[in-house]
């Protein structure tokens, strides 16, 4: 397979979605890693603490990666399949190997340390320096300071991490795909507008419906956000509305879809990687790459946000009680209730907005 053949290895350009199947990803991406390896063991060879050979070609290895690694996951995430999945997850622990094999590049390490201790850092502009200095912390942060067993607890918790939170997005993904609401009557869609009625009938018509229309139905709403959002929106059969509702808010909650073992799992793997790296906290390690000094900090902050925007959020919410007409508003009557308001308020739907958005 070669860089021509497979669209997947052009590193550069859109990505040609319409030639990219699953069979390509496990030649394309073992290739891509093999060439990549070369060049960063040339890379390390050659190294110089300088710009330009040290940050430039380490960025072209870096950019190949994530041109081709992100067609991938991209896929992974809208045009996902079993074929698909298998092809990710062969080549997934082979990408994070390398990635750590890179993050954790004592040569290329120590040469950003040359270049920030040397007489050319002067001459850098503030944003070269400030890729530097956030290049020296992102290696910190990826073990290059580990050695031994430490080392080795920390590549693997990335591994298995890595696994943990494709399988977490793919529980979310079949989750939503297993939840439909067929709709056949008046009363079912009353107040949807007709954007979502087609896409409903689309979607019944991919689902079998062949004779579905978007004046006749039947319609299909879904847990994807762009036919749960308006319908909880514009619904209104409040009943309806409730079911989607639950439906939404417990995906992968339970059976073998069941994400709460992993979310565990992903907290207890977090808290050891940041303690390996020195840290008491996973939150401590994130906050190092943001611009708050600490965990205390942002909680302070959240704090005045709450303090100052809640009274103010209790009067827009008796304000849409009044206007509902009731004191028993539900998580799945605000929206319903809101684009009433607006309308009522501005005389103009968030409909009407569609077609500039």
């Amino acid at each position: 397979m070669t860089n021509t053949s497979n669209p997947l290895l052009a590193g550069q350009g859109l990505p040609a979605f319409d030639q990219i199947q699953p069979g390509l990803i496990v030649p394309g991406m073992t290739q891509l890693l093999q060439e990549l390896a070369g060049e960063l063991t040339d890379l390390e060879a050659q190294i110089a603490p300088t710009w330009e050979k040290l940050v430039e070609p380490l960025t072209r290895i870096e950019e190949r990666l994530s041109w081709s690694w992100g067609i991938i996951g991209h896929l992974m995430g809208v045009k996902n399949s079993p074929e698909l999945r298998q092809a990710y997850e062969t080549v997934q622990p082979q990408v994070v190997e390398f990635i750590s094999r890179l993050s954790q590049s004592k040569p290329i390490y120590e040469a950003f340390l040359s270049l920030r201790q040397g007489e050319s850092w002067g001459q850098l502009d503030e944003a070269q320096q400030r890729i530097v200095e956030a290049s020296l912390r992102d290696a910190q942060l990826a073990g290059v300071g580990l050695v031994g067993e430490k080392k080795d607890r920390f590549n693997a918790i990335q591994l298995e991490l890595a696994e943990i939170t494709t399988k977490f997005s793919n529980n979310i993904l079949d989750a939503t795909k297993a939840f439909q609401l067929k709709l056949t009557t008046p009363e079912d869609i009353a107040g949807l507008p007709p954007s979502l009625l087609s896409l409903a009938a689309q979607t019944a018509r991919g689902q079998g419906e062949t004779n579905a229309s978007t004046e006749t139905g039947p319609w299909v709403i879904t847990l994807d956000f762009p036919s749960y959002f308006p319908f909880m929106k514009y619904s209104d059969n409040r009943e309806l509305r409730e079911k989607l509702y639950k439906a939404y808010v417990s995906r992968a909650d339970l059976g073998e879809l069941d994400n709460n073992p992993l979310i565990d799992r992903i907290l207890q793997l977090r808290q050891e990687q940041a303690h390996l790296l020195g840290y008491s906290t996973y939150a401590e390690v994130s906050l190092a790459r943001k611009m708050a000094n600490s965990v205390d900090e942002i909680e302070k902050l959240l704090d005045n946000l709450r303090q100052v925007s809640y009274e103010a959020a209790k009067q827009d919410l008796e304000a849409l009680k009044t206007f509902a007409g009731t004191d028993d508003l539900k998580h799945w009557d605000i929206a319903y209730w809101s684009e009433k308001q607006r309308q009522a308020k501005f005389n103009f739907s968030a409909e009407e907005l569609r077609p500039y958005f």
